[in-house]
């Protein structure tokens, strides 16, 4: 339960593709949290969906408001059980907690996918993404500088990491 909010979480199917595109679409429009400036369909998001790599959702009152995904680190064998994740909240659900149990759903499932590591990059003004991240057990490496452009400007990254199971 999140305020008034009841937040329910569960592993997100082909058949969200549609909903988690707008929820990212949003993220992409406000510029907060991702260098992402190409709106996404659908059939964008349906590619998500490897069988490898888990995404969440997060729901109130029936709707979907918040997504968690997974996706490839890097092509080397030696990398195959770390992943990278990214976490949207709808506009109207932020800074209720959405984040930080789609994160907490995604960390569940990642394990039972058999990842042993997430990692990401925020930018370092996403103070609501920083805490969510830190509130459940993801530690702040450190920070890219002017890693990449931005409507022109170029931003830092704060680099986050969670070993799972930990």
């Amino acid at each position: 339960m999140v305020g008034e909010m009841v937040v329910t979480t569960r592993r997100a199917t082909q058949a969200d593709a549609g909903v988690i595109a707008r929820v990212y679409n949003q993220g992409i429009e406000d510029r907060i949290a991702t260098f992402e400036t190409r709106p996404r369909t659908a059939e964008d998001v349906a590619s998500w969906f490897d069988g490898i790599h888990p995404i969440v959702v997060a729901e109130a009152a029936g709707q979907t408001v918040g997504f968690a995904s997974t996706s490839s680190y890097r092509p080397r064998e030696c990398y195959a059980k770390i992943a990278e994740f990214s976490v949207y909240v709808a506009r109207d659900h932020r800074g209720r907690g959405v984040g930080r149990r789609a994160l907490e759903a995604l960390i569940e499932e990642s394990g039972k996918a058999g990842l042993h590591k997430l990692v990401s990059r925020i930018f370092p003004e996403n103070v609501a993404s920083r805490n969510a991240c830190r509130a459940v057990g993801f530690r702040e490496v450190g920070i890219y500088t002017a890693h990449g452009q931005l409507d022109g400007v170029w931003k830092d990254c704060v680099i986050v990491e969670r070993l799972v199971g930990r």
